[in-house]
């Protein structure tokens, strides 16, 4: 369970290994670059040391080119991790400048905005997931830009967590305790898992 503070982004992140297994294959990245932050989290196919060998490396990748575009990114890490199992991918790009978020999805890393105030037009947002693996078979990539207002959270779920946890919770939670408390209630027990809660202070830089 960690915190991490990238102002005017706080993120919480919590996850666990497969029972049996010493090693994940759900790792994240917060890295801050230039006007924002890059938030992902990559999921290494299977479990165990492979698996996390392939996520750290994607994880690696994400870190040291975290200014590029997220559809760059993604390109990046498939050509990187062409002798690995692979990964799927969520990743999102906060600019804090404009309060713009810029996200994309390949695989089954589940990724939800949860807008601040409910009742705001169009309400909230779920990630547009494209099946595929980074490292072995890309689908056609398409980014998706959001708007972003103070008190706004999204989320990034591996396949490792029920799908149906409570939306109310998190927003009356702080990041830290809503991603450990959802990891507690809703991880199914048989795989990696790992939660990642990113609320947006809606500050200027």
């Amino acid at each position: 369970m960690e915190d991490v503070k990238s102002s005017p982004l706080e993120c919480g992140v919590a996850g666990k290994a497969f029972p049996g297994f010493s090693e994940s294959g759900d790792r994240h990245v917060v890295q801050r670059a230039r006007e924002g932050v890059l938030v992902a989290v990559v999921d290494g196919l299977g479990h165990g040391r492979e698996a996390a060998a392939a996520a750290l490396e994607a994880c690696a990748i994400l870190e040291s080119n975290a200014g590029e575009h997220v559809i760059s990114l993604i390109k990046r890490c498939h050509v990187g991790l062409k002798e690995t199992r692979g990964v799927v991918a969520s990743l999102a790009w906060f600019n804090f400048r404009d309060a713009l978020m810029t996200w994309i999805g390949v695989g089954n890393i589940q990724g939800m905005l949860l807008r601040n105030d409910a009742m705001m037009k169009g309400g909230d947002e779920s990630l547009l997931l494209r099946p595929g693996v980074v490292g072995n078979h890309l689908p056609p990539l398409q980014a998706a830009v959001l708007p972003v207002f103070a008190g706004d959270s999204l989320i990034f779920a591996t396949d490792g967590v029920q799908p149906d946890f409570d939306r109310l919770e998190i927003r009356n939670q702080p990041p830290r305790s809503a991603a450990q408390n959802l990891l507690a209630h809703y991880a199914k027990g048989n795989d990696d898992a790992l939660v990642l809660i990113a609320r947006y202070a809606g500050t200027s830089i």
